[in-house]
């Protein structure tokens, strides 16, 4: 049973380290464990609490092996969620929280690497318990963390995500700031940016310094070197100062990206209201130099944009009992084909059957709950794509 929130195991300015055992799936908050211990026992001592910047903490294990042919390298947020096990309640009324690794651009590393793809990812989380679970994450998924960075100084995101009734999310961030806030162009991992086929990020990276100018020097490094660039902008108003701001920031990098993904709700908002379904309004959206812009629909399927062709995908029928992850899934589904065979955006017969995929994903993942938790497997998604019903 998840454990109740309570404040003995857990504070909002500080990871409190009570004895206990972490669990990194299931109901304890707090504790130590030996990948914990081996990251402390190797910097502590060198490193001053008052110091700014963060750096990579070393390891045991051995840089995995990646494929840089098809490499995608995620940039942004990695965070907790905390998602009531009880769905339909507000934050208050619910009874226990159950904690799940997440932040959509960590969401998609992980995502591709389930489904066979080569991934890494860069940001910045807490040198705090938290952080070390997130790393450890990370390296159990199989996904290249070396652009990963500790702050010393400022703690792990959190986001606590309540779920309605209809599987929908609110949510409530704790980050301020946060350490995904403070990472610095001077941290960037160039070379692992440069030998990447695939540079995705999101914006909430650009709400604030020092991290919207890593966000556009990794974002340019990466378009300097070739690379694809991938956008979703992951609307997260509460975030933002303001919806004008929101608005302004999401758009101010839009003509950048070669490959941008949005949802019904952010078309409203970024066109002021239009209809989101309306392929005139959507073609507003579509800059010159853009190669696929992909709007989803949650479970009825996403439609797809290129200068040639456009059209829509039916998803899968399934039940849903989280939707967190289910977009960043989707992203995972859809890199991971096209990082392996770009010539997809030139086909649209097989830019269809990769969609096809790519829905199952987000699909799948909407049946539990958290998202890197739920995120599925190659394997999973060819049988899902078998054995359900495509929605009406």
């Amino acid at each position: 049973m998840a454990a109740a929130f309570q404040s003995s195991a857990l504070c909002f300015t500080g990871v409190s380290a009570s004895s206990g055992r972490r669990n990194f799936g299931g109901s304890q908050f707090s504790g130590s464990s030996p990948a914990s211990q081996r990251f402390r026992s190797r910097s502590s001592a060198a490193l001053p609490s008052s110091r700014i910047h963060g750096r990579a903490l070393p390891s045991d294990n051995v840089p995995l092996e990646e494929d840089g042919s098809r490499l995608v390298v995620c940039f942004g947020e990695m965070l907790i969620d905390f998602v009531p096990t009880t769905s339909g309640l507000s934050l208050a009324e619910a009874p226990a929280f159950k904690k799940a690794p997440g932040g959509a651009p960590a969401n998609v590393a992980v995502g591709i690497s389930r489904l066979g793809g080569s991934s890494a990812f860069i940001g910045k989380v807490g040198e705090d318990e938290f952080g070390f679970m997130l790393a450890d994450i990370l390296m159990e998924n199989n996904v290249n963390k070396e652009g990963m960075r500790f702050d010393p100084g400022a703690r792990t995101a959190l986001a606590f995500v309540t779920l309605r009734k209809d599987g929908e999310r609110e949510f409530m961030f704790y980050r301020n700031p946060s350490a995904d806030m403070l990472l610095q162009p001077n941290e960037l991992d160039f070379e692992l940016i440069k030998r990447a086929k695939i540079f995705h990020y999101g914006s909430i990276s650009l709400i604030t310094e020092p991290c919207k100018s890593a966000h556009v020097a990794a974002a340019k490094a990466a378009k300097d070197a070739g690379v694809i660039l991938s956008y979703d902008p992951n609307l997260r108003l509460p975030l933002w100062p303001s919806a004008d701001s929101a608005r302004e920031g999401i758009l101010s990098i839009w003509d950048t990206a070669d490959i941008i993904k949005i949802s019904e709700e952010e078309i409203s908002f970024l066109t002021r209201g239009e209809d989101p379904y309306d392929d005139d309004v959507v073609r507003k959206l579509y800059h010159p130099n853009l190669k696929l812009l992909l709007v989803t629909e949650g479970p009825a399927g996403c439609r797809y944009y290129t200068k040639e062709f456009n059209g829509r995908v039916a998803g899968l029928r399934v039940e849903a009992v989280d939707t967190t992850g289910a977009g960043d899934a989707f992203v995972a589904g859809i890199l991971s084909q096209l990082a392996s065979d770009e010539s997809l955006l030139q086909n649209e017969g097989r830019l269809r059957e990769a969609l096809s995929f790519a829905n199952a994903c987000g699909a799948l993942t909407v049946t539990e709950r958290g998202a890197i938790p739920a995120l599925p497997t190659r394997e999973a998604v060819l049988s899902a794509m078998l054995l359900k019903p495509a929605a009406a």
